[in-house]
């Protein structure tokens, strides 16, 4: 049986001609790994189409569309746009932030954030400050809750109502308890263009 600990000590010596390539792959590699990685930009949506009859729902800044959007407005259940080839500016989130807790949307440098944690509190958006009210438990897959009441959930309503067309759909977004019952209304996944 090859002793791979004592091969690896003799192989790796400065006596070794191979000793320098190595270690400057060593080094590089190490380097590397402690660059930021890029993040990717993507749409949160709900996994469950409910009534929507285009794309489902994604998270969106309510009262107006792309670049005129408002984030004093919060954020709503609003008809996806990536089926459209594009991701919409006012759906558009950076998945580096998650590990963080934080849900980041890139084009309005703005944070989602939660004024409290009670059943129909909606979800604000505000400058990013770190502060407890801006943390998130979600990685990409399941429920949003804010990390200081994971038994809380971000949820879409029942209702739904029409934005500038019969094709836009929108539905109230607010924290209510989690319940697997109400999954359809409350587990979210992502997605950027290529998915």
């Amino acid at each position: 049986m090859l002793d791979t600990r004592s091969y690896a000590q003799s192989y790796l010596t400065r006596e070794n001609p191979m000793f320098k390539p190595l270690a400057f792959a060593a080094v590089s590699a190490l380097a590397l790994s402690n660059t930021p990685v890029l993040a990717d930009e993507v749409e949160i949506y709900l996994t469950d189409m409910l009534d929507n009859i285009q794309s489902g729902y994604c998270l969106d800044i309510a009262r107006a569309q792309g670049f005129k959007a408002n984030p004093d407005d919060g954020l709503q259940g609003h008809t996806c746009y990536s089926p459209g080839g594009q991701l919409g500016v006012d759906q558009t989130f950076d998945t580096a932030k998650f590990a963080d807790g934080v849900l980041y949307m890139t084009e309005f440098d703005v944070c989602a954030e939660v004024s409290a944690t009670s059943a129909g509190t909606k979800i604000d958006l505000a400058t990013c400050n770190g502060s407890d009210a801006q943390k998130f438990d979600f990685a990409g897959q399941g429920t949003i809750s804010p990390a200081t009441a994971p038994e809380m959930c971000f949820t879409v309503g029942d209702a739904t109502r029409t934005g500038r067309s019969d094709q836009n759909q929108i539905k109230e977004l607010t924290l209510q308890p989690c319940d697997a019952e109400n999954a359809a209304y409350q587990a979210w996944d992502i997605r950027g263009i290529s998915d």
